[in-house]
């Protein structure tokens, strides 16, 4: 059943990117590298900008009135989303994660908004490494240290991960009347 999932999740990918691609020029072939590269992409464009909007005075900011007391700042949203990409990016590479990244946090010594930016734009580089380096071949390669997962699916678990976290991320811009870049 799981393999059905999978190749449903892998068809469904490549046929929205074909049909966003045909858009925009003729079709041409995309590979599954080409194809979660280009969905990196689209998400990184997505949350470097809202990291980057929001005054450093406000990297400090979370909701903190009833229900929503104790969740993060808008900085450790940041570094969490960033740690869970090099995790992600390292497990699809069957690699070490980079020191500090335990527990989907950043390491102590990233503090200031530059240092955050600096942080998440490096995770994105290392998805895109390991999105240019899966293959037809290797993609279903299991990874166990992630219940056995395959390589594709880290990649996949990083962009929906991201996705979840922009939605938090515009919410707090929003709290701090700030219009999100992709909404201007």
């Amino acid at each position: 059943m799981s393999g059905i999932i999978r190749k449903l999740a892998v068809v469904l990918l490549l046929s929205t990117t074909s049909v966003i691609a045909q858009v925009a020029r003729p079709a041409e072939p995309h590979t599954v590298s080409q194809v979660m590269d280009f969905w990196v992409t689209n998400t990184e464009q997505l949350l470097v900008p809202v990291a980057e909007i929001m005054p450093e005075a406000k990297y400090a900011f979370a909701p903190a009135n009833g229900e929503f007391s104790g969740v993060r700042t808008f900085a450790e949203q940041v570094k969490h989303l960033a740690a869970a990409n090099y995790q992600l990016a390292a497990a699809a590479l069957g690699e070490e994660p980079p020191a500090g990244t335990d527990h989907e946090t950043a390491p102590g010594t990233v503090k200031t908004k530059a240092q955050v930016i600096d942080y998440l734009k490096g995770s994105f580089l290392s998805l895109h490494r390991a999105a240019l380096a899966l293959n037809e071949n290797n993609m279903d390669d299991p990874v166990p240290s992630k219940g056995n997962r395959t390589r594709l699916l880290m990649l996949i678990d990083a962009v929906a991960h991201s996705s979840n976290h922009y939605g938090q991320m515009v919410e707090y811009l929003r709290m701090n009347n700030i219009v999100p870049p992709a909404s201007r």
